[in-house]
Parts: structure tokens; C-alpha cells; sequence
């Protein structure tokens, strides 16, 4: 007998297995701002599923679409790390150490449809936003400035 899996390893059995299975584990986020962020795998699910269904319901997107973030390491990125690919559209992390031209380039390039973006790196972004075409809606995530 294999000891291979039976099933395909996705990104939504990942998620569901760590609900199912370890549901009260705590996952910590820091970002060396404030306190850290614990969640539990249950409750990051739980918010990423809510994330999914907000991004579809209200944004209107679709799979195979592409959803940018631009955001520090933290629970909110986990996140969406979870909800973009589990609803099928497409996870296309920026970084955000990039300069401006590069970043407005790329974003273009692969034609995002939505940018996630933490509220402290919004002014990083909105100078941008004027030569996006192809964003049509911004999430800010947390407080911004």
C-alpha cells in the first residue's frame, strides 16, 4: 500500500485541515507595531472565508481574476493568503520595497483587478492609483493614515 495521498493538496484542504485539526492552535503575527496578533487556525479560516465571500459578492471577483496585496507579514495577509487562492482567483503579492515605477509596472502588467493594502502603506499606493487602469477597487485593511 502507498503511503501517497489520496486527495490533491490544495490550498483549501491546507486551510481546512488546520481548522479541523488543529482549530484552537494560536497563529502569532507581529509586524513591531502595537501588540501581537493572535488568532486562532479556526478563526483565521473563518475570516478568510469571510474575505472570499465579500471579495465576490461585493467586488465582484471572479476566478482566475488577480488580487494584489501590499502588506506587512501580519494575520491579515495570512488571510488573504488563504481566501484569494481558495475561491479560485489569483494570490500576486507585491513588494513593497520596491520603487513606485516598478511597483505601478507590475501591477499593470499583470492586470490586477484589486489591491489589498495594509492602511500604513496606503501612501506608498495612492500616488499610483492614477496609473493603474486595471485596479478597479482598494481594500484597505487596518487604520490609515
Amino acid at each position: 500500500m502507498s503511503t501517497m495521498q489520496d486527495v490533491p493538496l490544495t490550498v483549501t484542504r491546507i486551510l481546512m485541515h488546520g481548522m479541523t485539526i488543529h482549530g484552537t492552535s494560536l497563529v502569532t503575527t507581529w509586524t513591531g507595531e502595537a501588540e501581537p496578533q493572535r488568532r486562532s487556525y479556526r478563526e483565521i479560516g473563518e475570516r478568510s472565508a469571510q474575505l472570499a465571500h465579500a471579495l465576490k459578492d461585493e467586488l465582484g471577483v471572479r476566478p482566475d481574476d488577480r488580487v494584489a496585496t501590499l502588506m506587512w507579514n501580519n494575520a491579515e495577509h495570512v488571510e488573504a493568503y488563504f481566501a484569494i487562492p481558495c475561491m479560485g482567483s489569483i494570490l500576486h503579492t507585491l513588494n513593497l520595497r520596491l520603487p513606485a515605477e516598478q511597483l505601478a509596472w507590475i501591477v499593470g502588467h499583470a492586470a490586477d483587478k484589486v489591491v489589498i493594502v495594509n492602511g500604513s502603506l496606503l501612501p506608498l499606493l495612492a500616488p499610483l492609483l492614477p496609473h493603474l487602469s486595471s485596479v478597479e477597487h482598494v481594500v484597505v485593511s487596518g487604520p490609515g493614515d
